[in-house]
């Protein structure tokens, strides 16, 4: 009775908890009929907010160094507030509850609203950039009241030595619609999907293919609040590479000091590999201001000025080159066999053509004269006939060898080639014809002809190393890559006739030479020619430097060589508005090369 007793419990509790059971499964059934019939478009659209994004990560831009290993230009971390692009913003609600902690001023408002119009490919954009460790701290602790504001560490560009290298290390700013374009059209683009800048002028311009760099990525998984629930993969990016320049900072350095308030430019040259040792142009700019984009108000003071700093004078700025083009004038002559000593001209202090007689700059003339004196003494009268002899046409052809009228292959974007002028080009230019008078001052370097501060400098290294076969260059060499190619055919010339030529150049800086106070208590030998250019036409009055206004004056030039029995070093140096060559250009001249010999002699 017991036993029957206990299996009639046991069965009765089993029927009971398999009753349960099936009861279970039953509501467990429905559930699962329910979620995934009537609540299946519901999740579905749920889980697809639980998304993996792919996020760029951004390369560094290579550092840029000096020849010494000195920066230039390298990155800075640094914190901005930025707003999402896709969503609504009310700027000005953001800027006053931002206001009791940190100040957005009216040009960083300015730069948004920039950037929101001209930027369409960024992902978000500061309304802040740049902000103190103080600014920092405060938002942090009241970052729960701004959900709609992202603290964000970018990297910063950050040019040390501002106007002594901004036309030459020029600078980055943001990337924009025709930026995108051009990209495209090369296929960049892709290089460019976690980038915010791109090289806009100068060495970060030109050599924009290896300081960029190759984006990376992570790819993660966020919700649909956009909170990161996991970190899939990440690919990092690579940096650009780090490029060493030609440049000696000190020495750029120097040369942009001695300038003082004075506009113009100074090139130096390797005559024995073309590497440029010093590239200044002045005034300059501040290139960090142009970095996230300049404001109106800096842009205007910088683009209204009168002294043009925007003007890279170096390789963008055309003047008539004066007697500094004498010395290849006078190659040319003795290369097409034309007053070769013992030739000389008896010299009165002016030459005739017709009726029209043109002026020495010496009134009462330099006496006898021949091809080694007349580069000395620059003696105008000389040369007025030697061009006459060559004609401008075989003058021309002579002179493009040495890279006048055309583009000396520099590595950098948009060198200007200058001009020199004939009768077609002043046919077709003015619809004039051309007179022997304007072939005469040709060969003194006035007239028509433009020139660059670079191609005299690269002509200079070519007078004193005839066998330079380099293009004038900046880069040195980079981290990573191959270098571009950068050989070039030098004039053919005698080397008997360029002997002459150097001779007249060294005895410029010796007694009796335009020069010979720069030559005085050196301790080295320097061969050189100076140079006056003419601003506007005399018509025939006296020049008299003292009584014209400053923007009238004449501009100085100097062309030079150091040490003139072994060539190291060739120098260009044009003072606008500076006067005499000699007295102006040269002195700025002589103390890069005081500073230079120093160097070497260690």
């Amino acid at each position: 009775m017991q036993r029957s007793q206990l299996k009639y419990t046991f069965q009765k509790r089993l029927g009971f908890i398999t009753g349960l059971i099936t009861i279970l499964i039953f509501i467990i059934g429905l559930r699962f009929f329910y979620l995934q019939i009537f609540q299946y478009d519901f999740y579905k659209l749920k889980a697809s907010n639980n998304s993996i994004r792919t996020i760029p990560i951004e390369p560094s831009r290579g550092i840029i160094f000096d020849r010494n290993g000195k920066v230039i230009a390298d990155n800075r971390l640094i914190y901005n507030l930025e707003l999402e692009r896709g969503r609504t913003h009310n700027l000005d609600e953001i800027i006053q509850k931002l206001a009791p902690i940190i100040k957005v001023s009216s040009s960083d408002k300015e730069l948004y609203q920039e950037i929101l119009e001209a930027n369409p490919f960024t992902d978000s954009i500061p309304v802040k950039t740049d902000l103190a460790l103080d600014e920092v701290a405060a938002f942090s602790a009241k970052r729960f009241l701004f959900d709609e504001i992202q603290l964000k560490i970018r990297q910063k560009r950050y040019y040390h030595f501002n106007d002594i290298t901004a036309h030459l290390v020029g600078h980055i700013n943001r990337i924009n619609k025709t930026d995108i374009e051009e990209l495209q059209k090369n296929d960049l683009y892709k290089r460019y999907y976690a980038s915010r800048h791109i090289g806009k002028t100068g060495i970060e311009k030109s050599y924009e293919r290896l300081i960029h760099g190759f984006p990376g990525y992570k790819q993660i998984e966020v919700n649909a609040k956009n909170n990161v629930i996991q970190l899939l993969k990440t690919v990092p990016a690579t940096d650009g590479d780090n490029i060493n320049l030609t440049i000696d900072i000190e020495l750029q350095k120097l040369a942009h000091e001695s300038f003082g308030d004075k506009r113009g430019a100074l090139v130096a040259i390797d005559v024995n590999n073309g590497e440029i040792l010093t590239y200044v142009s002045q005034p300059g700019f501040d290139p960090n201001l142009f970095i996230d984009g300049i404001n109106s108000k800096n842009w205007a003071a910088l683009n209204n000025s009168k002294t043009k700093p925007m003007l890279d004078r170096v390789i963008h700025g055309l003047y008539p080159p004066g007697s500094t083009l004498k010395p290849f004038v006078g190659l040319s002559a003795l290369e097409n066999n034309i007053r070769k000593p013992p030739f000389t001209i008896d010299d009165p202090g002016y030459f005739n053509i017709g009726n029209k007689r043109f002026n020495d700059w010496k009134k009462t003339g330099h006496g006898t004269v021949g091809i080694i004196e007349a580069i000395k003494v620059s003696c105008d009268t000389f040369f007025y006939g030697l061009g006459l002899d060559l004609g401008v046409t075989q003058m021309n052809k002579d002179l493009s060898q040495y890279f006048f009228g055309r583009k000396t292959g520099i590595d950098m974007m948009n060198e200007k080639a200058g001009l020199l002028a004939d009768a077609k080009w002043k046919k077709n230019k003015l619809n004039q014809s051309w007179f022997k008078g304007e072939t005469a001052i040709t060969a003194i370097g006035q007239g028509f002809t433009q020139v660059t501060p670079l191609q005299l400098a690269y002509a200079t290294a070519l007078i004193a190393n005839p066998n330079l076969n380099q293009k004038p260059h900046l880069l040195l060499y980079s981290e990573k890559k191959e270098l571009f190619n950068n050989e070039q055919t030098p004039p053919k010339v005698s080397l008997d006739n360029l002997k002459l030529i150097q001779e007249g150049m060294l005895q410029v800086t010796q007694e009796g030479g335009t020069a010979a106070f720069l030559g005085k208590g050196i301790s080295y030998s320097m061969a050189a020619k100076t140079g006056t250019a003419q601003v506007f036409s005399l018509q025939g009055q006296e020049y008299d430097e003292e009584s014209l206004p400053e923007h009238l004056k004449d501009h100085a030039l100097f062309i030079a060589y150091a040490p003139a029995e072994n060539p190291r070093v060739a120098v260009a140096v044009i003072v606008e508005h500076g006067g005499h060559g000699g007295s102006t250009a040269g002195p700025i001249a002589k103390k890069f090369f005081d500073n230079y010999m120093k160097q070497i002699s260690y």
